[in-house]
């Protein structure tokens, strides 16, 4: 991976906490197609740096703190895997200031709600309680850059209209599914909601 090409706020982090000894391979591979702004696919075994790759991709994106709506927003299947984000970006996102937020399922909306309007630049949450915030008028999209599905695979068809809906909020962002294995039902969200996306596999 060239760290050159990454923010230094980043490069520091990644340096500071062993990242940047033994970078994954999916990690060198994606990070330079997200930067390039273009619709993802990103399809890598369990334990394979997806996430961390998504991480650093979107840090690397957002650079700093702007304004008060998010611009990148991370849809995950269960709450456990939020936080385990939020831990995330909150040991690579150190040096940049970037404000990030989790909410869930049996969070209180209006606090969420409430949370999120006081600015913020990553928000981190579950199929159900995105969906509810979005429908409420409960996230403001105009700042929006990213819209990233994490374990895309173990979201459910009944599941895809969560997804569907908050997509279909977004005027323009770029969209990244992140997946374990391939999937024959991703052509389904490809068509609705992505623009010729890159597929990036790794073993």
């Amino acid at each position: 991976m060239n760290f050159k090409k990454l923010i230094p706020e980043l490069v520091s982090r990644l340096k500071d906490t062993g990242f940047d000894k033994n970078p994954k391979e999916i990690q060198s591979a994606s990070i330079p197609q997200i930067k390039s702004g273009a619709d993802l696919y990103i399809v890598a075994p369990k334990g394979s740096g997806k996430s961390t790759a998504i991480v650093m991709g979107v840090i690397q994106q957002l650079k700093a703190p702007f304004e008060e709506a998010p611009r990148a927003i991370i849809m995950v299947a269960t709450k456990e895997k939020a936080f385990e984000l939020e831990e995330q970006f909150e040991l690579l996102a150190k040096h940049t200031e970037l404000r990030m937020f989790t909410v869930f399922d049996q969070g209180v909306i209006q606090y969420q709600r409430d949370i999120i309007f006081e600015g913020l630049d990553i928000l981190i949450g579950t199929p159900k309680r995105l969906h509810e915030l979005v429908k409420v008028d409960g996230v403001r999209l105009a700042n929006l850059k990213m819209f990233v599905v994490d374990d895309v695979d173990t979201f459910t068809l009944v599941q895809y209209p969560l997804i569907y809906h908050v997509a279909d909020s977004i005027s323009k962002s770029q969209f990244i599914l992140v997946a374990n294995s391939w999937n024959k039902n991703f052509s389904k969200l490809s068509e609705r909601i992505m623009k010729s996306p890159r597929i990036i596999k790794a073993d």
